[in-house]
């Protein structure tokens, strides 16, 4: 197998910086370095004799401006480990990993798809999820869903009401959140939650895609996104590109400590995982 691997690397970190973190969570500091190089590291550093990485495209920021602060941090790092950073999409995570696929060297016979926030997968993971793809066209890491699953939906109201005190004496932020109830509860059988890197024989990643991909008569590429939007917009993983062009995707054990960093508190979890302090206040590219 030769393998490229795509990291979707596009993403404005919202969630994470509006839960109070200073700084994107690609940039933060795991033992000296930053998150995102960690996250390719281990893929470099990954030795086995029926799977091998021949190449690493890392899709940064669609935005001119961004993408060249992107560069300007990460370009050098992440050059030096052999990664090629490349432009991403501008909405949606499908759109970057479909611009991600033009890169891919045509004499890659696996694509793999790894959130560049999952430093902590593990070589064992990645040995699993490899051996499976030798055999099978689509394979996935998964852990079971052992916690109670309920559907939640906001009523419009918040936590504070309208108390009138609250309001003379100052809401807090938390009186402030929008009120969610329960509207169901799940069966739980059979559910599992899905985690990266998520790995594709080439042809049929580029085929599932190739929609997105090519240029028709007429179309410029904006209408182009705009057409597929409807049907895509809800995707947030490339398995489910894959499902809806009717592939059947082969589920192999995932790890708990696999873990996405979305919010301040998956850093901390990261950290230990890995084994590495928390930062000092210096940020990780100023330590070099």
């Amino acid at each position: 197998m030769k393998i490229c691997v795509i990291m979707p690397a596009a993403g404005a970190s919202a969630r994470y910086q509006s839960a109070g973190a200073v700084r994107h969570k690609l940039d933060e500091d795991l033992g000296g370095k930053p998150l995102i190089q960690r996250t390719v590291e281990t893929f470099t550093k990954f030795d086995d004799d029926d799977a091998m990485i021949a190449s690493i495209v890392v899709a940064g920021p669609h935005d001119e401006e961004d993408f060249a602060a992107f560069s300007d941090r990460h370009l050098d790092r992440l050059g030096l480990l052999g990664a090629k950073l490349v432009r991403g999409g501008k909405t949606y995570r499908w759109e970057t990993v479909a611009a991600a696929l033009a890169h891919v060297p045509g004499d890659c016979t696996h694509i793999a798809v790894h959130d560049a926030a999952r430093p902590a997968v593990s070589f064992a993971l990645l040995s699993r999820v490899f051996r499976a793809a030798r055999t099978h066209s689509a394979v996935v890491p998964a852990v079971a869903c052992s916690d109670t699953v309920k559907r939640a939906k906001e009523t419009g109201e918040t936590f504070g009401g309208n108390d009138a005190a609250a309001a003379i004496l100052g809401e807090s932020t938390a009186s402030k959140a929008p009120l969610r109830v329960v509207s169901e509860t799940l069966d739980r059988t059979g559910l599992v939650l899905v985690q990266t890197p998520q790995v594709f024989r080439s042809e049929l990643l580029k085929k599932a895609y190739e929609p997105l991909m090519k240029s028709e008569a007429g179309t410029s590429a904006d209408q182009l996104v705009h057409k597929f939007a409807h049907k895509f917009a809800h995707i947030t993983d490339d398995a489910s590109v894959v499902e809806a062009f009717g592939e059947r995707v082969v589920v192999v054990e995932g790890e708990s400590t696999n873990i996405k960093v979305t919010l301040p508190a998956d850093l901390t979890i990261v950290r230990a995982v890995m084994g590495f302090r928390e930062a000092d206040g210096k940020t990780a590219m100023r330590r070099f």
